[in-house]
């Protein structure tokens, strides 16, 4: 019998969601994503230290005020962890737009372009790279204006289905809706302990899945941030799952029977809706869950840049 991991990759897209570039390489998934917290746990590791060496003498090299220079380097660094995972993977490495950016569509813009150019200069093309950006009303319309220019784009804490609507309706190449922090605000909200099948994460996916798939729609729908192996298998045959190392160890180690849960023929009628600008910030404002993790996740992912950036400053004075 093979493994569930096995039986998973035969109806979905496995993505591993690590810079752990030797669990890449054992695991081999399809694609990687990256943020600044697993940018940080990558350049803890002794694989990644003559890179931080060289993106510091990198840094020296350029001169000016030593903010910009912390942040250029934090940004080469993002870049250095990607560039090795491309290496490693077939598909595509996303990469983060700074959280800070994440209710500035221009600044948002122009960053992703940077992200852009800084993977060409290492020989990467775009069509291996995804442009990560909060689910934001400003960050969906950058996405929109960057799907245009033909740069793919990965929209991340994404925790409602207005949300979803929004991002289809920006053409965007991919959204990757989060499971288990879903799963984490009822649960303390409500005080509830959840099934699988009875999992808000799970069933907010789902929804999601159905909605698009009833409505043609492309965007690819990525399942992220499982707390448990139960949730992954109650979406099996979504068409991308990122997961993290462990997860995919206790998969891999699974010899049970996976039962695909998602597929594009079985869908329910949902019909299409538009969102404008205010009709979104309105169903935002509705959903509590939606609107407080989202904040929560871009003060999370601007902490550990700050952190990676305080790093950098260190070892500048040093």
């Amino acid at each position: 019998m093979t493994s569930k991991l096995e039986q998973l990759r035969a109806m979905t897209t496995v993505v591993a969601d690590t810079g752990d570039i030797e669990a890449v390489a054992r695991l081999k998934p399809v694609d990687c994503t990256t943020n600044p917290t697993i940018v940080l746990k990558a350049l803890g590791t002794d694989m990644f230290a003559e890179v931080f060496d060289e993106a510091i003498s990198w840094g020296k090299s350029k001169g000016g005020a030593s903010e910009a220079v912390t942040a250029a380097i934090a940004d080469r660094l993002a870049i250095s962890v990607g560039a090795e995972l491309t290496k490693l993977v077939p598909g595509r490495v996303s990469t983060e737009v700074d959280a800070d950016l994440s209710f500035d569509t221009k600044g948002s813009i122009e960053k992703a372009r940077g992200i852009i150019a800084a993977y060409k200069e290492r020989g990467i093309e775009k069509d291996r790279i995804l442009i990560k950006l909060a689910s934001t009303w400003e960050g969906i319309r950058a996405a929109e204006v960057l799907q245009k220019e033909g740069i793919d784009c990965n929209l991340t804490l994404l925790f409602s289905k207005a949300q979803a609507i929004a991002c289809a309706e920006a053409k965007v190449f991919l959204i990757s809706p989060f499971v288990g922090r879903i799963l984490d605000w009822y649960k303390k909200s409500t005080g509830e302990t959840y099934t699988a099948e009875t999992d808000p994460g799970v069933l907010s996916v789902r929804a999601i899945y159905n909605y698009y798939k009833v409505n043609g729609i492309e965007t690819i729908v990525m399942g992220a941030s499982f707390r448990n192996a139960g949730e992954i298998e109650a979406l099996a045959g979504c068409d991308r799952l990122t997961i993290s190392p462990a997860l995919l160890d206790e998969l891999d180690a699974d010899k049970g029977t996976l039962t695909r849960k998602l597929s594009a023929d079985k869908t329910e009628a949902d019909p299409l809706v538009s969102l404008d600008e205010k009709a979104f910030r309105w169903a935002m404002n509705e959903d509590p869950m939606a609107t407080e993790k989202l904040a929560e996740g871009i003060r999370s992912f601007a902490k550990d840049l700050g952190t990676l950036r305080s790093l950098v400053a260190k070892k500048l004075s040093a």
